[in-house]
C-alpha cells in the first residue's frame, strides 16, 4: 500500500523533480497528496513547513455577507453550479478537501492508502465525528454515499462519471465487492480499472456527503455533519448559515455566528454597488474591467491562475428542423479555424489569462502535453464548410447574458461572420440557460478547473457522460482515456495524453479559447476568502481578524 508513512518511493522521485525544476510545487503536492501522503509530509518532502492558515488568527462570532448567485438546491451529486456547494458546505462537508495550494487533504476521511497500480483503496474513517442529530459517522455512511455515487440512472448524476471504475455497467450501479465495509472506521474499494483520480473525484463540488435518511432535499431535515445550519432560503435573493450551538463539531475553526449569500444578480455594477454601499463584505468572483474599479475600492484582491475556462461547443447529436449540422466533422472544424482565441481572451476576458489550444487540457495540469496551437484561417474555414454542404447555413450561436461569457460568445459570432459564415446571436437569461445547458446546438459553456485534465477529459467527453455536452462520442479516444486514468505517474500519462488532446482538436470538437485566471474582493479584515482554483468557499476557515 501507498500511505503517509513509510512516504512512498514515487512522492520523494517527485521531490527530486521539484528540486530539478522539472515540476512545479503545487503539481507535486497534487501528485504526492493524491496517493496518501499527508500535506505536512508533502511539505517536509520539499525541505518545507506547511504553512498555518490564516485562519487561526480570526476572532469568533460575528455576520458575513458575501455576494453570490443564489441558486435553487437539489441532490448533491447532481449539482452543477460551485454556488450550491459553497451554501451546503456549512453542513454537508466532504470527504477530502482540495486546497488552494493544489494538495487534497483529509476531512471526513482521516486518511487513505492506494495500492501500486490503482486498483485498490483503503479509505480510513475520520473518528469521533458526529451527525448532528447524534448519530456517530462511520464507514457506513461512507460507502452508502459512494454507492449513491456510482447510481447511473439518476439523471444528471454526474458523480457517476467520476466512480466509473466502482460500476457495474450491466446494472448501472456499484459492482458487487467494489465497496467493502471492513469495520466501523475502514472501507476497501476495488476497482475494475486502475483509476488515480478517485481521491480528487471525491473533493468535487457534488460529492458532499449526506446521511443515509436523505431524501433528496438538503433543505428538508437538513442533517450533516458541519458546524452550521440553513436558515433563510430564497432563491435568487438570501440564504442564510446560522451557526448550530447543539452540535459538537469535529473540526477546527466556524468562528462566524451567521453567514449571509445575497444575489445582487450577474451584472457586476450592481455588484460595484452593493460593496460601496457596505452591503457586502465578500464578492463571489470579480470580474473584467470591474477589477479595477474594485482596486481602487481599498479592500484586498485574491487572484488564482487556473484551469477554469469557457467553450463555444457545437453538439454533434443535436437536431435542427430534421439535420445534425455538428455531426459532420468539417463543420465543427471550420468553426475553430475561423476563430482567434486570442482576440476571443482580449474582447472576452479583457487579457486576464492564457490562450488555450481547444483540447480543454491545461498548462498547469500535471499531464498536459504541449501541441502545435491551433490554426486561425479564415478562409480556409469557409472552404470547408463550403464543402461540406454548410456554406449558407444560419448557425444560431446561444450565451447567457452575463459579462465575460456573452463577451466571448459575441467575438466568436463576429469573427466566424467575418469568415463569410452566417451567425445568429441568442442571449438567455441565466434562469433560463441553465436549464438545458448540455442540449443546445450551438452554445457557450464555462467549466471550472478540476485537478487533472483526465478527470476533465472523462467528465466532459467520454461517451454517454451526463456532462457530455457536445455528445462527442469516439471509440478511441474512450479507449485512449481509460488507459491514461490507469497511469499514475504524470510523466508517462503525458504520452497518452498528446493523442488525447491531438483527437479533440482534429476532430474539432470544441473552441476553448482562454484559460481563466480568476478574482475575488473581500474587505480586508476578512480572513479565509482567499479565491479558490475551484470557486469553493471553505466557510469554516472564513471570520474576522482578531
Amino acid at each position: 500500500m501507498i500511505s503517509a508513512n513509510p512516504i512512498h518511493p514515487a512522492a520523494r522521485a517527485y521531490a527530486g523533480e521539484v528540486a530539478a525544476g522539472s515540476l512545479s510545487r503545487r503539481e507535486f503536492l497534487t501528485r504526492a497528496t493524491s496517493l496518501g501522503v499527508t500535506t505536512a509530509a508533502a511539505y517536509g518532502l520539499l525541505g518545507l513547513a506547511q504553512p498555518a492558515r490564516a485562519a487561526g488568527h480570526a476572532q469568533a462570532g460575528g455576520t458575513l455577507r458575501i455576494e453570490s448567485t443564489v441558486k435553487a438546491l437539489k441532490d448533491p451529486r447532481t449539482y452543477d453550479w460551485p454556488q450550491m456547494s459553497n451554501f451546503t458546505r456549512g453542513y454537508l462537508e466532504y470527504l477530502v478537501e482540495y486546497q488552494i495550494d493544489g494538495s487534497f487533504e483529509p476531512m471526513l476521511l482521516d486518511g487513505w492508502e492506494v495500492n501500486a497500480d490503482a486498483t485498490e483503496y483503503v479509505l480510513s474513517v475520520r473518528a469521533g465525528v458526529t451527525w448532528n442529530n447524534g448519530d456517530p459517522f462511520t464507514a457506513q455512511d461512507v460507502a452508502f454515499n459512494i454507492a449513491r455515487w456510482c447510481e447511473k440512472s439518476v439523471d444528471g448524476n454526474s458523480m457517476a462519471s467520476r466512480m466509473a471504475s466502482l460500476i457495474d455497467e450491466t446494472t448501472g450501479q456499484a459492482r458487487d465487492g467494489a465497496i467493502t465495509v471492513v469495520d466501523d472506521a475502514t472501507v476497501r474499494l476495488s476497482l475494475n480499472q486502475p483509476d488515480i483520480t478517485l481521491i480528487a473525484g471525491f473533493s468535487d463540488y457534488p460529492a458532499a456527503i449526506v446521511h443515509q435518511s436523505f431524501n433528496g432535499d438538503p433543505l428538508d431535515n437538513p442533517i450533516g455533519t458541519g458546524p452550521y445550519l440553513p436558515g433563510a432560503f430564497e432563491v435568487g435573493v438570501k440564504a442564510v448559515l446560522e451557526r448550530n450551538p447543539d452540535h459538537a463539531w469535529w473540526g477546527e475553526g466556524a468562528y462566524l455566528d451567521r453567514i449571509e449569500y445575497l444575489d445582487f444578480g450577474t451584472d457586476q455594477a450592481g455588484i460595484v454597488a452593493a460593496m460601496d454601499a457596505d452591503e457586502v463584505d465578500m464578492v463571489y468572483e470579480s470580474l473584467g474591467d470591474f477589477i479595477l474599479i474594485m482596486d481602487g475600492m481599498g479592500w484586498a484582491k485574491s487572484e488564482a491562475v487556473t484551469a477554469n475556462t469557457v467553450v463555444i461547443r457545437p453538439n454533434q447529436a443535436a437536431e435542427v428542423d430534421g439535420a445534425t449540422p455538428y455531426a459532420d466533422v468539417r463543420v465543427r472544424r471550420a468553426l475553430a479555424m475561423a476563430v482567434d482565441n486570442a482576440v476571443l481572451l482580449e474582447l472576452g476576458f479583457s487579457d486576464n489569462g492564457r490562450v488555450a489550444e481547444n483540447h480543454h487540457v491545461s498548462p498547469i495540469h500535471p499531464e498536459y502535453a504541449e501541441l502545435p496551437p491551433p490554426v486561425h484561417d479564415p478562409a480556409g474555414a469557409k472552404a470547408l464548410m463550403d464543402e461540406a454542404g454548410m456554406g449558407d447555413y444560419e448557425h444560431e450561436l446561444i450565451s447567457i447574458d452575463d459579462t465575460w461569457r456573452k463577451n466571448t460568445t459575441d467575438a466568436a459570432a463576429a469573427q466566424l461572420r467575418d469568415a463569410g459564415i452566417p451567425v445568429k446571436r441568442t442571449v438567455l437569461p441565466g434562469s433560463t440557460f441553465w436549464n438545458d445547458w448540455a442540449k443546445y446546438p450551438f452554445s457557450t459553456t464555462d467549466w471550472a478547473q478540476r485537478p487533472l485534465g483526465v478527470q476533465v477529459l472523462a467528465l466532459a467527453y467520454r461517451s454517454g457522460e451526463p456532462w457530455n455536452e457536445t455528445a462527442f462520442a469516439n471509440e478511441e479516444f474512450d479507449t485512449l482515456l481509460g488507459q491514461a486514468l490507469a497511469i499514475a505517474d504524470a510523466d508517462q500519462r503525458r504520452k497518452v495524453m498528446a493523442r488525447l488532446q491531438k483527437i479533440m482538436q482534429d476532430q474539432g470538437v470544441i473552441i476553448q479559447p482562454y484559460w481563466r485566471s480568476i478574482y475575488r474582493h473581500h474587505k480586508p479584515n476578512i480572513v479565509g476568502a482567499d479565491m479558490h482554483p475551484t470557486f469553493e468557499i471553505h466557510v469554516a476557515k472564513l471570520g474576522f481578524a482578531a
